[in-house]
C-alpha cells in the first residue's frame, strides 16, 4: 500500500464456554457481517486468529488473545476520529449485543501501530 497505512488494533479473547471453532464461525459468519455495517471509512478489516504454542523456557501461552482484529484506513482524519470514538463511546447497542455472543468484553484492548518495514534484497 503506498503512503500511510493507520491502523487500529484489537485485541480480544472469546467467551471462555465457546469453542475456538464456534467463536471463529460466528465472528466471521455472523460478527464480521454486521461490524462491517458499522465501519465506513475502514479500508481493510482483518481478522488475525492467535493459535497459541509453547515455548520452551516460558510454557504455554495461555494470557494472549484469540483474535486480533485490525482496522486500517487510509484517511488519517477518519482514523483519528474512529480511535477517538471507541476509546470514548460504547458501540451502538447492536454491536455490544452481539459481541456478548462470542467475546469476553472485559478483556478487550486496544492499540495503534506504526510499522517500520526492513528493505529485502
Amino acid at each position: 500500500m503506498a503512503g500511510h497505512a493507520y491502523k487500529i488494533l484489537l485485541f480480544m479473547k472469546k467467551r471462555p464456554d465457546i469453542s475456538i471453532e464456534a467463536f471463529r464461525d460466528y465472528y466471521e459468519t455472523r460478527h464480521a457481517p454486521l461490524a462491517e455495517t458499522y465501519s465506513q471509512g475502514v479500508s481493510r478489516y482483518i481478522r488475525r486468529y492467535i493459535d497459541p504454542q509453547p515455548h520452551p523456557e516460558t510454557g504455554a501461552f495461555t494470557d494472549g488473545p484469540d483474535v486480533i482484529t485490525e482496522l486500517w484506513f487510509e484517511d488519517e482524519k477518519i482514523y483519528r476520529a474512529t480511535l477517538a470514538y471507541i476509546t470514548t463511546s460504547l458501540m451502538p447497542d447492536e454491536i455490544v449485543a452481539d459481541e456478548a455472543n462470542l467475546f469476553d468484553r472485559a478483556s478487550f484492548r486496544i492499540a495503534t501501530v506504526v510499522e517500520h518495514e526492513s528493505g529485502r534484497g
